[in-house]
Parts: C-alpha cells; structure tokens; sequence
C-alpha cells in the first residue's frame, strides 16, 4: 500500500519545475538528468561546472533535508537483485528513449516537443502496465 501525499507531491513538482525553468532561463539549458550526468564526462570545462552543480543540488538538497528534520521513513520491499535489475533497465531506457522521464516529462512537454510527447506516453503506459502486472498478475 502506497501513501497519499498530495501536498509534498505538488510541492516537489513545484520544485521540479522551478529548478527547470531556472536552469532554461539562466543557461538555456535541458533539464533532463541522464543527460546532464551523461555529458559530464565528456563536457568541456564551463559546460562541466554547471553540470556538477546541478548534481551536486540533485543529491544534496535531499541530504540538507534529512539534517534539518530528519530522515524520511524509506521502506523498500523489493530485494537488491530487483533494485539493480530496476536500475539497469531504466538506464537502458534512457538511453533507447534519448532521455529520462525529467527531460521529455518535464522539460520536452513545456516546450510542445512531439518526440517527447511520444516518449511520456510510453513511460506512462509501461509503468502502468508494470504497477498492473506486479499487484493484480504476479501479485505483489
């Protein structure tokens, strides 16, 4: 059973967004996160900094968070093979997409692109299919 929290989800989507649209505004620049981890390595050293600050947000904010009130209550049900098998499989999607779920979700639909269009629609309806296959077929 998943809890409901439409709050702290609408104010992490707000957060999502502006981060975003910061990042368009400032440095005209895709907010997609497989991307900007992805040309890291091989980005010139002005196109890397802002790159590492962005990361560096990525996983510091949630760190910064946990400090000042504490560590949300994290239960994960599924083992370590899964969790890596998850893993891989996303990356491998990534990169069949040409992009992760912030840079067509997010970025790709507030700028009316049609290959983002089509690539939520096909995050969307795999991760319905999955959540319908793990509950109702396999019975998770």
């Amino acid at each position: 059973m998943t809890s409901f929290t439409p709050l702290a989800s609408a104010a992490g989507g707000v957060l999502i967004g502006a981060s975003a649209a910061v990042l368009w505004l400032t440095l005209g620049r895709i907010a997609g996160i497989s991307g900007i981890l992805g040309g890291l390595t091989g980005a010139p050293g002005g196109d890397r900094a802002w790159r590492l600050a962005f990361l560096t947000g990525l996983v510091g904010a949630p760190l910064a968070w946990a400090a000042a009130l504490g560590p949300p209550e994290v239960r994960i049900a599924a083992g370590p093979l899964t969790l890596v098998l998850a893993g891989l499989l996303v990356g491998f999607g990534t990169r069949l997409g040409s992009g992760c779920t912030s840079g067509h979700g997010v970025c790709g639909l507030a700028r009316l692109s049609p290959r983002s269009v089509a690539a939520t629609v096909v995050f969307m309806a795999t991760a319905a299919a999955t959540v319908f296959v793990a509950r109702h077929v396999i019975g998770g």
